[in-house]
């Protein structure tokens, strides 16, 4: 549904893109991330129609964006990091703006209307001038005019800034919600909402995707952690010998019982528990580490 192929970007001796390409298949949810100044919210402008890339392509829904920019642009729902709003505008005039621009047919907008009011919980504050809104409440007011006519891409930078922690959740269960009918990209600083919002995610560094996998293959390490009820001289050295292992470092556990730490070229826990169980070893735990989003970023970013 969305298609990037080696786009490329520089604005005078910097290079904001090198290559950058990705597909995201209908109904994902997927995680752009990056630091500061690697690119993230330039692919967001290409993506979107508001920036022209130097080379490459980009498709949506099989439509390229730069021949066919209005069919484009009617398709996606777009929040930026700062959205524009009108302070002078009640929070319903513009909405009601919003889907004259948007030419919604009248007989659907005062349906379109009140679903985007009511799933981002504006209900109590239509009549409300946005300069007098909370910073929360124009992000939702955001978020809801690029929900508005049911977008089959929504792109969602930073939709969470501003939210206290009931309307994050809230906007948590919208955005998946949202999933049934749309396909998403999410870029955010906050990587525990990435974390508990995306299937999958896509890291920009210095211009480049450096990673490109499932938050559930990401979670997985070719480490394991076998914890002994007591120590045996020949654990180590039989450990050693298994078929792709790559290290082995003696530890100890959290309550104080023998353990090891084991590293090996692929998921090696069922190599271990059998030769721990052949050899009868005081079994207290045997498990496979799990890799969070925030260490596997912070590794990417310092090796870059």
């Amino acid at each position: 549904m969305i298609h990037v192929q080696d786009i490329a970007k520089r604005y005078g001796s910097i290079e904001a893109l090198r290559g950058v390409s990705f597909d995201i298949k209908p109904g994902e949810i997927v995680g752009l991330l990056g630091p500061n100044g690697a690119g993230k919210s330039t692919a967001i402008k290409i993506i979107t129609g508001f920036l022209h890339p130097d080379s490459g392509l980009v498709e949506i829904d099989g439509l390229n964006v730069l021949k066919d920019l209005r069919a484009v642009q009617a398709k996606i729902g777009y929040l930026s990091e700062n959205t524009p709003l009108y302070p002078e505008l009640s929070v319903q005039a513009y909405l009601s703006m919003i889907a004259d621009l948007r030419a919604l047919p009248s007989s659907a907008v005062t349906r379109l209307l009140s679903e985007a009011i009511y799933g981002t919980g504006l209900q109590a504050y239509l009549t409300r001038p946005i300069a007098s809104l909370s910073k929360g409440l124009r992000q939702r007011l955001g978020l809801a005019q690029a929900i508005l006519h049911k977008p089959q891409f929504l792109i969602l930078d930073e939709p969470t800034v501003g939210l206290d922690p009931t309307q994050i959740v809230e906007i948590r269960a919208l955005i998946r919600s949202l999933a049934a009918g749309s396909t998403i990209l999410f870029s955010s600083h906050i990587l525990s909402e990435v974390e508990a919002i995306c299937d999958r995610v896509i890291i920009i560094i210095n211009g480049e995707v450096k990673a490109d996998q499932s938050l559930r293959e990401l979670s997985m390490s070719n480490r394991a952690t076998l914890v002994l009820q007591r120590d045996n001289s020949d654990v180590a050295p039989a450990l050693g010998a298994l078929d792709g292992v790559t290290s082995i470092r003696p530890i100890r556990s959290l309550d104080d019982f023998p353990a090891y730490r084991i590293d090996g070229a692929a998921d090696i826990t069922p190599q271990v528990y059998a030769l721990a169980r052949d050899r009868d070893w005081p079994l207290r735990e045997l498990r496979r580490d799990a890799v969070t989003l925030e260490a596997f970023f912070n590794q990417l970013a310092t090796t870059a």
